[in-house]
């Protein structure tokens, strides 16, 4: 199971961005773990200057404005 931390401080684009990693691995049929962090230093800890940010795995894929759906297809099968 994928583990997924999405980063924000709980704005619009975070909620949607998180509907989307959902959507996404629904989609894919994958079953994954999703993490909501909002707090800022461990945001900024993270390395997200901009949000919303994703991590897959630990590693930081995306920050930033709305993720491009397909990309995120594949930062999940990755």
């Amino acid at each position: 199971m994928k583990t997924v931390k999405v980063y924000g401080p709980g704005c619009k684009r975070c909620e949607t961005t998180e509907k989307m990693v959902r959507d996404a691995a629904e989609k894919l049929g994958m079953e994954i773990e999703v993490e909501k962090v909002s707090d800022p230093k461990s945001i900024a800890m993270a390395g997200v200057m901009s949000t919303p940010g994703i991590a897959v795995d630990g590693k930081l894929v995306h920050a930033g404005g709305l993720p491009d759906a397909g990309k995120l297809e594949g930062w999940l099968k990755g």
